[in-house]
């Protein structure tokens, strides 16, 4: 199991402060005794939740390292990893990639990036941590329109 990504208690608490009850931290994915998964709330790990009947996964990334179109990179893999997992095992949990205010607004939120996001179907959970809030994003929102 990895390190717990920077993010993860800040992303955590503000889930819980939206209502939501978390049920795994983190979720292991096990899928035919070839390897195990932790769906992350950090830099590697997972942290399931449930809100009024929906659950969630969530995959957290801070993106500080010196290469942020590598660690997006990273991120899609292991993202389209989980979904694929996920949906043999646990069909009803929504995956979220969850990712900070400024890597959004300064990287994530550019044309060519928000493709490769629309065609691999990544929901995205961002998270600003001066004030604890986190922004859901779906699909269609970040297609059209600034996470706020």
């Amino acid at each position: 199991m990895s390190a717990r990504d920077k993010f993860h208690n800040v992303v955590k608490s503000a889930l819980q402060k939206d209502g939501w009850r978390i049920t795994h931290d983190p979720l292991l994915i096990r899928i035919e005794n070839i390897t195990d998964m932790y769906i992350d709330l950090g830099a590697e790990r997972i942290i399931a939740a449930e809100r009024e009947g929906q659950i969630i996964a969530v995959e957290v990334k801070s993106f500080i390292g010196t290469s942020t179109i590598s660690e997006f990179h990273t991120a899609v893999g292991q993202f389209i990893n989980y979904r694929y997992a996920l949906e043999e095992i646990d069909s009803e949990r929504v995956l979220y990639l969850a990712v900070p205010l400024n890597t959004y607004n300064d990287f994530l939120n550019k044309p060519f990036i928000k493709t490769i996001i629309q065609r691999s179907q990544i929901n995205l959970i961002v998270n600003e941590a001066a004030d604890n809030k986190i922004y859901l994003c779906y699909l269609c929102i970040i297609l059209t329109t600034q996470c706020l």
